[in-house]
């Protein structure tokens, strides 16, 4: 008999703010043998697992192809090129039909 896992509900017990706990998610959880359900929403259990951390160092730079202001997570580095978030996954989804991946994407 498979289990049929559907979308839930729930209320974070920080912020009290209601949150989609997604079937995916469920099912990882029960394939994972874990019990317990969330009890933080997603952006309450990052503020919470970073408590402790330094936040991570963020770095504005431009799109190597569309000029757009961005920022990631490295230095960048002069004469590599790094593309925003959108250019980047053109270039993944056309990369999928047999072109090479660029090698230096961020």
């Amino acid at each position: 008999m498979r289990i049929v896992f559907l979308d839930k509900t729930l209320v974070c017990e920080d912020c009290g703010k209601e949150f989609i706990w997604p079937a995916g998610e469920q099912e990882f959880f029960a394939v994972m043998g874990f019990d317990n359900i969330p009890k933080r929403c997603p952006e309450c259990r990052k503020q919470r697992r970073y408590r402790h951390r330094r936040p991570p160092v963020m770095y504005e730079t431009t799109c190597a192809q569309c000029g757009e202001v961005t920022v990631v997570p490295f230095v960048p580095t002069q004469g590599r090129p790094v593309y925003c978030r959108s250019c980047l996954e053109m270039m993944k989804e056309s990369s999928q039909g047999g072109e090479d991946r660029p090698s230096a994407v961020a």
